[in-house]
């Protein structure tokens, strides 16, 4: 299907990439390259302005909207098959306003640029683990990391934004300006206009004592079950996740543990003085490896990137758990033995502590009496592969279904609308009024769909 975007070149004062244009697949391909869309053309908006434009524009033309800042997104929702993609990419500067332990993020800046700015004023934002992961997307879905029991979620962290909304106007807002609209991009997702900037609070933390300890998987039933009774008994400042993993085949891991199937506790705690708690973490049982030393906040928070580039095959679905059973873990034990690609994983993460000291009702995430974040990912490089990975991590979530919370995480997700209402939770019917204020037409779409009601 040929869709005519004639005059959008000069609607916008950013670059315009068209079907035809030789960069063309270049521009289209997403991080996940399980997903192949044709979008109509995109464009690299350079400011609010500009974006309000190329809203105006797909407005007026009738073409769908798919919003892009990292591209990170799993199922593909960055892009629009013969719609136009609003790629926020070129607006990433990034201000820190260190008397105020501040710091405002243009839209389409990517974690690894916040953390490497705010980190030569000796702060951090707490953010999610692979750098190259766009601010936007991962903010707005929430924003689970190796910070979130010391210092909340993202959006915990979150002051204020600029968005520009469906009709094409710029609005700010803040606990005082657009209360509502603040309230629901803290978890709703990209359903109320394109937010092209972001203020956050900023965290004292320059240095982490951080790393992996990792088990035999002939221990991983036994790390389980100390896992699940001592983390919620930890301070705070300890954050520490369970994963299922592969060794990766390279420094600073030894020869002979290269792709090796592992459990691993990884354990993070700002400052170089090693707490009690962390301590008796890397205490327990007899690990294969203990990997913790201190490292600065950027390179502990893109230690991942180098495994997981973009353009591998993913598919991935995202639960919370409020309760970790035996039987859920004999779930785990089954499907760690069967993993199907040295890529592929299971996280849980740690989001009591800070996280959970938030109201369910104080932000558009209903999801804080939750324990843990669960993830679990078929990822490889190999498109042959696609159907194997896929199928494991469907079985594998299907197989948990009984002994996790209804719903899931917008940001670990693919393009499943019948699960849509539950990853909002109890929060789904306020979001949909809001939405009916902010986006009364759906403008905003190609995403966790909210429908305005």
């Amino acid at each position: 299907m040929s869709v005519s975007v004639e005059g959008l070149a000069t609607a916008v004062k950013g670059r315009v990439v068209e079907r035809g244009s030789s960069d063309y697949d270049d521009a289209r391909a997403l991080y996940n390259a399980m997903i192949d869309k044709h979008p109509a053309a995109i464009a690299y908006c350079v400011d609010e302005s500009d974006v309000a434009a190329a809203v105006h524009y797909a407005n007026e033309h009738g073409l769908r909207i798919a919003i892009r800042s990292g591209g990170h997104n799993g199922g593909g929702l960055g892009s629009v098959d013969d719609g136009l993609v609003i790629d926020l990419s070129a607006m990433k500067a990034i201000t820190v306003d260190a008397d105020a332990r501040t710091a405002r993020v243009q839209g389409g800046a990517l974690l690894k640029d916040v953390l490497e700015t705010t980190h030569q004023y000796g702060l951090t934002v707490p953010v999610g683990i692979i750098g190259t992961t766009g601010v936007g997307g991962l903010t707005l879905g929430g924003g689970i990391g190796h910070f979130s029991r010391a210092f909340g979620l993202t959006i915990d962290n979150l002051l204020g934004a600029t968005v520009v909304l469906a009709d094409g106007s710029i609005v700010e807002c803040d606990a005082d300006r657009e209360p509502d609209l603040f309230w629901a991009i803290r978890g709703g997702g990209g359903n109320f206009g394109v937010v092209t900037s972001f203020t956050f609070r900023c965290h004292p933390v320059s240095t982490v004592l951080a790393g992996p300890v990792l088990y035999d998987l002939g221990d991983a039933a036994d790390v389980l079950r100390w896992y699940r009774e001592f983390v919620p008994a930890q301070p705070d400042g300890l954050g520490i996740w369970y994963g299922l993993v592969c060794v990766p085949p390279g420094p600073p891991f030894p020869e002979e543990l290269h792709l090796r199937k592992v459990a691993a506790l990884v354990l993070t705690q700002a400052g170089e003085e090693e707490s009690e708690a962390l301590r008796a973490a890397r205490s327990f049982g007899k690990p294969l490896l203990d990997g913790v030393g201190p490292l600065p906040v950027p390179v502990w928070n893109t230690a991942f990137d180098g495994v997981y580039p973009k353009g591998d095959q993913w598919y991935w679905r995202g639960d919370f758990v409020e309760e970790l059973s035996d039987a859920a873990i004999d779930v785990h034990l089954q499907y760690h033995e069967s993993m199907p690609t040295w890529k592929s994983t299971m996280h849980l993460y740690s989001i009591d502590g800070a996280a959970s000291r938030v109201g369910n009702e104080e932000t558009a995430w209903a999801y804080r009496h939750a324990k843990w974040g669960q993830v679990i990912a078929g990822v490889d490089p190999d498109p042959a592969n696609a159907g194997a990975i896929t199928d494991w991590a469907r079985s594998y979530s299907d197989a948990l279904k009984p002994y996790v919370l209804a719903g899931g995480y917008s940001n670990f997700a693919m393009d499943e609308p019948d699960r849509v209402r539950g990853m909002y939770g109890t929060n789904y019917e306020r979001l949909a009024r809001i939405k009916s204020q902010y986006d009364p037409d759906n403008v905003f779409r190609v995403n966790q769909n909210i429908k305005p009601g």
